[in-house]
């Protein structure tokens, strides 16, 4: 047998999940990697991918595979980066177990990633908070069920998997300031503070739940859990009946993720450092939160009332007469 099969099976079993208990989005994330890696190179080198070795999957390959991902496949530079650090962390941990192939994987580590446009993020302003909440028909259970759960996006800026991994349990809404406890990426637990409007939604919502602490909070009519699929569903449905009162809407692409732009918005709106909405959000390095800072206008354009423009008129640069200027120079 090849080095590179006991070398991709340990690397699951042993370093992703024995180690480093990556989550289950990672791992699948990571398995659609290597499986299209092997797919490519069967196709390219005529061999089965158990018998593939390490040195097969040389520089070249590699190369060749990320560029059929962009060409072929049509992904974006972003996506290329993704596979790309998969196959990174692959290369690291074979680089220990097999010294032989030392010179071939420093070749593939070598491979830098793609700079890659960053868009500005969307988030919404208020009137379109309102109309998006004022979307579910709250004669309804899954429309009240909806509300909440939209608001609690809206206002914590959970990540979809958070609020669809919430539990009755997680919500505290008596002894001391509401709250609700978050899992989140990385297995990081965070608490975030809820508004009187939100504990008061919350509240009534928990009541007509009447769930057990480890059930989900926003189940579906069967009491399982959502799908953020189903989550993503809803949300498009109740953009465009929320279009309707609100049309620039229309011109933007809402998406749970935009919810919690909006959350991140808010915050920086109302002068929260970004640090503290770094911990607010969870992520991992404060730069992450920068990108809020270069998506709000109203800052800069707040930072520009505050500045005193130059005492310079206005004008274009026009050269003295040639005759004037040879009388000035004698």
């Amino acid at each position: 047998m090849s080095a590179l099969a006991p070398t991709l099976q340990a690397f699951f079993s042993e370093r992703l999940i024995g180690q480093r208990q990556a989550s289950p989005h990672t791992i699948a994330a990571y398995r659609d990697t290597f499986r299209l890696l092997l797919g490519y190179a069967e196709h390219r080198l005529g061999k089965q991918p158990c018998q593939l070795d390490l040195a097969d999957l040389d520089a070249a390959l590699i190369g060749g595979f990320l560029d059929h991902l962009e060409r072929k496949r049509g992904n974006s530079a972003r996506t290329r980066n993704l596979r790309l650090a998969a196959i990174h962390s692959l290369y690291r941990f074979a680089a220990h177990r097999h010294p032989e192939h030392a010179a071939d994987i420093q070749r593939v580590l070598a491979i830098p990633p793609k700079r890659c446009e960053r868009a500005l993020v969307t988030f919404l302003d208020n009137r379109e908070v309102d109309a998006l909440l004022a979307a579910p028909n709250r004669s309804t259970w899954t429309g009240r069920r909806d509300n909440a759960l939209l608001l609690v996006a809206a206002q914590t800026g959970l990540r979809v998997s958070e609020l669809t991994g919430l539990t009755c349990g997680d919500l505290h809404l008596e002894n001391g300031a509401a709250h609700l406890d978050c899992r989140g990426k990385g297995r990081k637990q965070r608490i975030t503070p809820l508004t009187a409007l939100t504990v008061a939604v919350l509240r009534t919502w928990l009541q007509e739940r009447g769930g057990r602490p480890h059930e989900p909070l926003f189940p579906t009519v069967r009491g399982g859990r959502l799908s953020s699929d189903a989550v993503q569903r809803r949300l498009s449905e109740y953009t465009d009946i929320a279009a309707e009162r609100c049309p620039s809407l229309r011109d933007k692409r809402i998406t749970p993720h935009t919810l919690r732009h909006t959350a991140a918005m808010r915050l920086l709106h109302a002068g929260v450092d970004t640090t503290v909405i770094a911990l607010w959000l969870g992520h991992e390095r404060v730069d992450t939160t920068r990108i809020y800072l270069h998506a709000d206008l109203v800052l800069k354009e707040r930072a520009i009332a505050r500045t005193t423009p130059p005492d310079t008129p206005p004008g274009r640069y026009q050269p003295p007469d040639t005759l004037l200027a040879f009388l000035e120079a004698l």
